[in-house]
């Protein structure tokens, strides 16, 4: 047994816990930092606006020159503070320094606020400044600026008050959520022997008493691959089926026109005839892409992509390919409606399915008609904002009922009786196209309750803006 590569399920669960909630912590950390910064500095840029307005109410006019009127000592009375250091300058309209601290000077103020704040150096350290602008009772200027001493202390002491305790809850956290994990992986072992113990052919779903939700959800998971392989591997022979199906007409053709190439001397018309085989080798093609598309459509449960399709040009093709078999079996194949355009919402591969199958079954079953002359009639209409195309015959028709059966798959019994043979994939085929692309199928009598007729109503597709335009 080789050791193992990949660490444990309760590691990588803790890791995956713990280190969003590790980062979450450190971003709201770093938030309540930067909220905690921002109110401390209007905070002390408050006090420092105070000051200076304390100060510039003390400014005099005097023989036409701004002085202020206190002393040193009352200016360090004022500015006195116990931690920080305290710079002021007052300045005239023109900057000359009139008091205070030459060389501590800031841009102008500009705004309607009077004031701004901002950072400086003097002096070889880093200040916090504001500056004061008055009009009355001359033009002048207040600059204070401070050391940020005090404000560096309380945002310390507000980092360790705050997210000291945050950190020790966070250890806590960690410790209760290893711990849970460790409780709650433990039922995996029970399901991990019983899948251990299993026959290999044995495909029935475990019985595995579940203590928590994960278990029991693992549990319904693993029954639930069983039920889908047993789907997919009927879904394989479905699929198996198809292919013969649809494959039967196409090299059915290809083997006559090649039969019939054979039996001719003439150059081109072996021309002709491998032109043909490759038409019918390519229509061959893409009834194999197709039929691969529906297979992992319908594993999928995905829709196709659907694009604007002419329908009127699908039927005219698909009545030329059919019509040397009509006429070889004395059957009257006709059109109705396909002269106009007719634009609506599928796919070109799986019209042409539709129309190969229903032509196919109406050539086939629709010969032993009461009448003097079979017919099979295709028919494109309009109906209430869809298009519908119907594949009608004068056969002898089908009971209500077995019209329904017509579209399962493989229908035989009754239905097979009543035509002669087995009613195949076709129509099952064709109803599954119709489901993938969206239009509604219904089965029914003709209108004179010989014969039946297939309807298919599609989406019908918006009307081609006209050139120019």
């Amino acid at each position: 047994m080789q050791p193992a590569r990949y660490p444990s399920l309760g590691a990588r669960m803790l890791r995956r816990v713990l280190v969003p909630l590790a980062v979450t912590w450190l971003v709201g950390a770093a938030v309540a930092l930067a909220v905690a910064h921002f109110f401390t500095q209007r905070a002390f840029d408050r006090s420092l606006l105070d000051d200076a307005y304390l100060l510039a109410s003390n400014v005099r006019l005097e023989r036409e020159t701004v002085q202020l009127a206190l002393t040193q000592r009352e200016v360090a009375t004022v500015l006195y503070d116990p931690v920080e250091t305290t710079f002021f300058s007052l300045r005239g309209p023109d900057g000359a320094n009139l008091a205070g601290d030459p060389g501590l000077g800031m841009a102008p103020v500009s705004g309607q606020l009077g004031h701004q704040f901002g950072d400086i150096r003097f002096d070889g350290r880093k200040l916090r400044a504001v500056t004061l602008h008055r009009d009355a009772p001359a033009p002048f200027d207040i600059v204070v600026a401070e050391t940020q001493v005090g404000r560096a202390v309380l945002l310390r002491r507000l980092l360790l008050y705050s997210l000291g305790p945050q950190l020790a809850l966070l250890a806590l956290m960690a410790w209760w959520v290893a711990r849970s994990i460790r409780s709650d992986l433990q039922p995996l072992a029970k399901l991990q022997q019983a899948v251990a113990n299993r026959d290999v052919n044995d495909l029935a779903p475990l019985d595995v008493p579940a203590t928590t939700n994960d278990v029991d959800r693992l549990a319904a998971a693993i029954n639930s691959l069983l039920q889908r392989l047993e789907r997919s591997v009927r879904a394989q022979r479905e699929f198996a089926g198809n292919v013969a199906h649809e494959l039967r007409t196409p090299l059915a053709g290809i083997r006559a026109l090649a039969e019939y190439g054979l039996a001719q001397k003439d150059p081109k018309s072996w021309r002709e005839q491998l032109e043909r085989i490759a038409s019918s080798q390519a229509r061959a093609s893409r009834l194999v892409d197709q039929l691969l598309d529906l297979a992992l459509a319908h594993e999928a449960e995905a829709g196709l992509t659907l694009g604007v399709v002419r329908l009127d040009e699908l039927v005219r093709e698909a009545l030329l390919r059919f019509l040397p078999r009509a006429d070889a079996n004395g059957v009257d194949l006709g059109a109705v409606g396909i002269d106009a355009p007719s634009r609506i919402l599928g796919d070109p591969t799986l019209i042409d399915g539709i129309l190969n199958n229903l032509l196919d079954n109406a050539l086939r079953y629709g010969a032993d008609s009461p009448r003097e002359t079979p017919a099979v009639t295709v028919a494109i209409q309009g109906e209430q904002g869809a298009t519908v195309l119907s594949v009608q015959d004068n056969g002898s028709g089908l009971p209500g009922e077995v019209q329904l059966k017509l579209m399962e798959r493989g229908a035989q019994g009754e239905a097979g009786q009543l035509l002669g043979e087995g009613v195949g994939l076709g129509l099952a085929l064709v109803a599954q196209y119709a489901s993938l692309m969206g239009a509604r199928m219904a089965l029914g009598s003709g209108a004179d309750g010989t014969g039946w007729v297939c309807r298919i109503a599609f989406r019908t597709a918006p009307a081609a803006p006209a050139p120019g335009v």
